[in-house]
């Protein structure tokens, strides 16, 4: 038995005896009639609307509020007292105004009003506490302006552990937020009895301390959540949707998702694809031959940047470091291919 069905029944007594109250000052020589069908309607009306007049807007606004950031939060109640402020101003005015003007206006402009105040804030959150920032030091102006840079980690970016070497460069500024959802994610992937995605788990969970400990930018749990969908990377394009902010993942699916939802994306694996170092067919290099390739005479070697290097007639050559000239190279969606021959089978 849960809540809304016990708040239903309560409802449809408490509906029920406002019917009967009603029919019996309703009601003069056919009481009884009155008393009973207004008692039964309003055990009907009671028992249908109860829930929707009780327990669902205390959940939608236990929701929205979970949503909400606390800044936005913050932005809106302020909007709503300034707004009520201006109602009140206006209402003595207003009320001199003859019948039914005067004393309905000022109840129009008291919604109005509050409506329009925390809806203008919220719109200009950003604007109205950089400014507030400025009046009282750089600092608060640096935060106000940063809010927007703020990004959202995702398990697979962390569990990676290059982010935490990013953050230390500088190169993503802002807050870093993880959302509590995410770490949920990660302990239960460190619990999981397969030992591959156990010790996945523990190494992210390493990871998010040593980005705690060594970040230059802030790192912040945020207990924001999308109670509406389950899935975690679901959760995050909502949650990256209502705070206007950015998702750094490492996952292929979760970055076509959120680009299709107009959702700004930073990828890792594109970053480091971006930084590695160009090279042009017939330009020279040297690189250790570790393992066979899949054609026949190849072998295979990586450059420090992880770039895989495929080698023309360089099976004889494993475990040797040889100097290669660059053939050709091969785009894919794992990252780049050098195809290179031994300097000595050019000469």
């Amino acid at each position: 038995m849960n809540v809304e069905f016990l708040l239903r029944i309560v409802g449809m007594f408490v509906f029920a005896i406002i019917g009967w109250r009603i029919g019996d000052t309703l009601g003069s020589g056919d009481a009884i009639r009155y008393i009973v069908v207004l008692a039964l309607a309003g055990a009907a009306l009671g028992l249908i609307v109860t829930p929707w007049i009780t327990i669902r807007p205390y959940v939608w606004a236990r929701r929205t509020i979970r949503q909400v950031p606390a800044q936005q939060l913050l932005a809106a109640t302020i909007g709503l007292l300034i707004g009520l402020i201006i109602a009140a101003l206006s209402a003595f005015p207003l009320s001199f105004l003859p019948n039914p003007f005067g004393s309905i206006l000022p109840f129009v402009s008291l919604i109005l009003f509050g409506y329009l105040g925390a809806w203008v804030m919220m719109m200009r959150e950003r604007d109205f506490f950089a400014i507030l920032g400025g009046r009282f030091g750089r600092d608060g102006a640096a935060r106000g302006a940063s809010s927007e840079k703020s990004v959202l980690l995702d398990t697979s970016v962390i569990i990676d552990g290059r982010i935490a070497d990013i953050s230390r460069t500088g190169f993503v500024d802002g807050t870093m937020m993880i959302p509590r959802f995410v770490l949920q994610e990660l302990q239960h992937i460190a619990d999981s009895p397969d030992s591959l995605r156990r010790n996945r788990g523990r190494r992210g969970l390493e990871m998010l301390n040593k980005l705690q400990k060594e970040s230059i930018v802030p790192i912040r749990i945020t207990d924001l959540d999308v109670e509406e969908v389950h899935e975690v990377d679901d959760k995050l394009v909502r949650l990256a949707k209502n705070l206007h902010c950015a998702i750094v993942t490492n996952d292929y699916n979760l970055n076509r998702v959120a680009e299709l939802q107009g959702i700004r994306v930073l990828n890792i694996n594109e970053l480091a694809n971006a930084i590695r170092a160009v090279v042009l067919p017939g330009e020279g290099m040297r690189v250790r031959v570790v393992q066979e390739g899949k054609e026949l005479g190849q072998g295979v070697g990586y450059l420090d940047d992880g770039t895989m290097v495929v080698i023309d007639n360089g099976k004889k050559f494993i475990g040797n470091t040889i100097d290669v000239t660059v053939t050709r190279m091969l785009q894919t969606n794992q990252g780049r291919m050098i195809f290179a021959a031994p300097l000595d089978d050019k000469k």
